[in-house]
C-alpha cells in the first residue's frame, strides 16, 4: 500500500511539472529547484527600432529559463531573468544596468540585441567585473578595448563578415561570370557601420585605444570586386529610399550589399529596388531572416542572401542541465511552447543562455571572476556546447574558429547555402538572383 500511495504521488509530480512547463518536460522530471531565485538582469529593446529582435531575444531567454526551471534550476536554485525594456534607446539602457549590478543585486547579466546598445552597457559590466555574455553586439570595436569579462556568442566580428560572403561568391559562381561590380549602401549604424569598414577596407578607431586596426584593402577588393557606389543613410528617420534606390541603379552595379540596421529596412530598400528596376546578379543584406522579412517582401525575397550565426538545418549539438540537447530538438520544444519554428534572433540568446549556464555549472557558484576565468579557459577540445555549435574564445572575447553560415531566401523559404560540406543539410544556392 505505502508503495502503491509513494508511485501515485511521483505520478503526480511529473504530471504536474508538465503542466506547469506547458508539455516541454521531455525527459525525467527532476526536483523542483528550491531556495533563492538566481537573478539575471538583461535590458532588451522591447519597442523602438530593434524591437523585433528584442522581442525575438527575450523569447530565446525565457524558453532557457523555462526549461533549466523545469530540470531541476541552476544549482539546485530557480532561475529569474530580469527583463525591462531600454526602448531601443542608449540612456535607458545604461540605467538599466547599471540598476541590475547595484540595485537589485543580480547574480548574472545576459547582453542585449544591436552593437549600439551592447558597446557602453558592456563598459559598465566590465567596470563591476561582471561576466557579459553577448548574443547580438558584433562591431569589433566592442572587443578591441582589453575587457576580460565579455564574450560574444555569434562567429566573429561584423567586420570579418564579408569574408564569408566573398567565399560563398567564389564557391558557387564561376569566374567568367562573378560579379565586377558592388554597390555598398548602409545605414549609419554600429553594426552596419562595423561591416561596412570590413568590406571597404576602413581603419577601426576607438577612443581610449592607442592600436589602430586596418581593414585594408577590404574583404569585396580582395574578391575582385570595384565598389562603384557607396553610400550612407541616417539612423533616425530616413525615408528617402526610391531616391537610394535610383542611386543604386544608376551606378550599375552588378552585385548589391544591403547593410540595413533593422529588419524593416530590409524591407524597405528592397521594395525601393523594385520599384525602380534595379536587378543585381546578387543581392546580400546584413539582416533578414526572420519571418516578418519574407511576409513583407512576399516573392521579392527569394534569392536575397543573409549571413547568419544559425540555421534549424545544422546538426549542432548543445547542453541544458546537463545533459544533451540537439539543435533539432531545441526548434521543437521553441515550437511547442510559442507555435512557431525560431529563427536566429531567438536561437542566439539561447545559445548564450547555454554557455553561461554551463560556466556556472562548472564553477559551481555565480561568482563572476570564477565563471570568467572557466570561460577563457575553454578550448577546442573542451569546448562551451550550444545550439549554435560549439565555442571557445580568443582574448578579446571572439569566437575561435568559426565562420558565419550563410542563408538564401528560396521559394519562401529559408535555405542554408553556405559553407558546402561543413554540415549535412545544405541547399546550392540559386544564382542568378531571382528578379525582384
Amino acid at each position: 500500500m505505502k508503495q502503491a500511495k509513494s508511485f501515485v504521488a511521483k505520478i503526480m509530480i511529473v504530471t504536474l511539472l508538465a503542466a506547469l512547463c506547458g508539455g516541454l518536460v521531455t525527459m525525467e522530471a527532476a526536483a523542483a529547484p528550491k531556495g533563492k531565485p538566481i537573478l539575471i538582469g538583461a535590458s532588451l529593446p522591447l519597442t523602438g527600432g530593434f524591437s523585433i529582435n528584442g522581442q525575438k531575444h527575450k523569447s530565446g531567454y525565457e524558453l532557457w529559463a523555462k526549461l533549466v526551471n523545469a530540470r531541476g534550476g541552476l544549482l539546485g536554485r530557480p532561475v529569474k531573468i530580469i527583463i525591462n525594456d531600454n526602448q531601443s534607446n542608449v540612456e535607458a539602457s545604461l540605467a538599466q544596468i547599471e540598476r541590475y549590478i547595484n540595485v537589485d543585486k543580480v547574480d548574472l547579466l545576459l547582453g542585449t540585441f544591436s552593437s549600439k546598445l551592447t558597446f557602453p552597457m558592456s563598459a559598465i559590466a566590465e567596470q563591476a567585473k561582471m561576466v557579459y555574455p553577448i548574443p547580438s553586439g558584433g562591431a569589433l570595436k566592442i572587443y578591441v578595448r582589453g575587457f576580460k569579462y565579455i564574450f560574444f556568442f555569434q562567429p566573429t566580428a561584423a567586420e570579418y563578415v564579408g569574408n564569408s560572403v566573398a567565399d560563398m561568391i567564389s564557391h558557387y559562381v564561376p569566374a567568367g561570370d562573378r560579379p565586377k561590380t558592388v554597390a555598398v549602401a548602409w545605414a549609419d549604424d554600429f553594426f552596419s557601420n562595423a561591416i561596412s569598414a570590413g568590406m571597404l577596407g576602413k581603419k577601426v578607431k576607438v577612443p581610449g585605444v592607442k592600436k589602430v586596426t586596418d581593414l585594408a584593402p577590404g574583404t569585396l577588393s580582395k574578391a575582385g570586386m570595384k565598389v562603384v557606389f557607396a553610400k550612407q543613410w541616417p539612423e533616425e528617420g530616413f525615408s528617402d529610399w526610391i531616391t537610394l534606390a535610383n542611386s543604386i541603379k544608376a551606378s550599375g552595379a552588378d552585385y548589391l550589399a544591403g547593410l540595413v540596421a533593422y529588419p524593416d529596412e530590409v524591407i524597405m530598400l528592397s521594395r525601393a529596388l523594385k520599384t525602380v528596376g534595379y536587378q543585381p546578379k546578387g543581392a546580400y543584406f546584413c539582416q533578414g531572416t526572420q519571418e516578418e522579412v519574407m511576409e513583407g517582401l512576399g516573392s521579392a525575397v527569394n534569392g536575397l542572401t543573409i549571413h547568419s550565426a544559425w540555421h534549424p538545418d545544422v546538426r549542432w549539438n548543445g547542453l541544458l542541465a546537463g545533459e544533451k540537447l540537439t539543435n533539432q530538438e531545441f526548434v521543437k520544444l521553441f515550437k511547442q511552447e510559442f507555435g512557431h519554428e525560431p529563427d536566429e534572433d531567438e536561437a542566439i540568446p539561447f545559445a548564450t543562455c547555454q554557455g553561461l549556464e554551463q560556466a556556472v555549472r562548472a564553477v559551481g557558484s555565480t561568482d563572476n571572476t570564477a565563471i570568467r576565468n572557466w570561460i577563457a579557459s575553454r578550448n577546442k577540445q573542451n569546448p562551451i556546447k550550444t545550439v549554435l555549435g560549439d565555442f571557445y574564445f580568443d582574448e578579446r572575447g571572439l569566437a575561435k574558429d568559426k565562420s558565419f553560415l550563410i542563408a538564401q531566401w528560396q521559394d519562401g523559404k529559408l535555405k542554408f547555402v553556405y559553407p558546402v560540406g561543413q554540415f549535412p543539410g545544405s541547399t546550392d544556392m540559386v544564382w542568378p538572383k531571382p528578379k525582384w
